[in-house]
């Protein structure tokens, strides 16, 4: 029984002759591999008397080698096909060419607001996007009852527990608590990362969108050290000839709180769709941290005070590269990312 296998498996490699890559590697995996024929083969060969051993041995041992020999055979020939193909390419034709990537338009907007806080000495802190409803709302003085806990302006993952509402971060403030929890004053840092509100989308809103937060805390800290500095930047970010102006506005963890608008960069102050026809558009929010804050970090508000701020990138970017829809940014669309190769830096 075990030498008519081998008679039909030796006429099997005999007619065996094909060179395909594909072919040869289910050749080797049929006869060659550890679950191969000649494996079991050599299986079978335990269960046979002595005499037979002494035959068959030699037979089983011409037909192992049989196999090897064919495949090596085969293997050689293919790679030698192979070399003969590759010398017949002219290598003087031009080659295939490939297109040069683009930085996406957020992430040079990112890379220069950093750049820009970071000549004020301001560092970058980072944080994670799943937050509990203590550093996401609660040390950020919000009020039980406020509606940004509602579910149409956040994205809950889970409501109760010992860490209270589990939520998508829906600002970087919490990168700010979880710093001045760890640490001591004085800070100076901006946190750029994406969050996330259950908003409707459209040209001017997307249910998430990134931002870049700024702290500053320390002793003796004024409302006129957060103005020169985010003058500096504007002048920095959109041109000397840029005008700024604050109104007062409402945030539960700044007191006083502002909005900061600046001349509309797309119609240069005439009034267009994009600043509604007022020649100013509102590029971010900002206030003096409010002491509940700094005593809920564990901060003496009597020592120390500061300044904090948040803008959307989005609207950064959409005034400089003069875009104005937003969901441009997250449609992946190859022709509108290859405008920024000029802007690879």
């Amino acid at each position: 029984m075990l030498q008519g296998k081998i008679t039909q498996y030796t006429e099997e490699i005999d007619s065996f002759t094909t060179t395909k890559a594909d072919e040869l590697e289910r050749f080797r995996i049929k006869f060659l591999g550890t679950k191969g024929i000649i494996k079991d083969i050599f299986e079978d060969f335990k269960s046979v008397s002595p005499e037979e051993k002494k035959v068959l041995g030699k037979v089983l041992n011409q037909f192992k080698q049989l196999a090897e020999q064919k495949y090596q055979s085969l293997k050689d020939q293919e790679n030698a096909d192979d070399t003969e193909n590759a010398v017949s390419i002219d290598l003087t034709l031009p080659g295939e060419g490939f297109e040069i990537g683009a930085r996406h338009p957020l992430a040079l907007v990112r890379k220069e607001i950093v750049e820009i806080f970071s000549r004020l000495g301001f560092v970058v802190e980072e944080g994670p996007e799943i937050e509990d409803d203590w550093h996401n709302f609660s040390a950020l003085n919000f009020p039980e009852e406020h509606p940004a806990r509602d579910m149409q302006d956040t994205f809950f993952i889970k409501k109760g527990g010992e860490l209270g509402d589990i939520a998508l971060r829906t600002h970087t403030s919490s990168v700010q608590v979880r710093m001045m929890e760890s640490g001591k004053p004085p800070f100076r840092a901006i946190m750029p990362g994406r969050v996330y509100r259950n908003e409707a989308i459209s040209a001017r809103a997307h249910c998430f969108f990134h931002q870049v937060e700024g702290l500053y805390v320390d002793e003796n800290v004024s409302f006129a050290d957060l103005k020169q500095t985010l003058f500096y930047f504007v002048q920095e970010l959109y041109g000397e000839g840029t005008k700024v102006r604050f109104r007062p506005s409402y945030f539960p963890f700044t007191e006083p709180s502002a909005e900061m608008d600046i001349s509309c960069t797309i119609c240069k102050g005439a009034g267009c769709q994009m600043c509604k026809y007022s020649g100013y558009v509102e590029i971010l929010g900002c206030g003096m941290v409010d002491p509940n804050v700094l005593e809920n970090c564990g901060i003496d508000s009597k020592k120390y005070s500061g300044f904090a701020f948040g803008m959307g990138i989005e609207r950064i970017a959409n005034l400089k590269f003069e875009i104005k829809d937003l969901r441009l940014f997250s449609e992946n669309d190859t022709r509108f990312l290859k405008q920024y190769k000029s802007s690879l830096i």
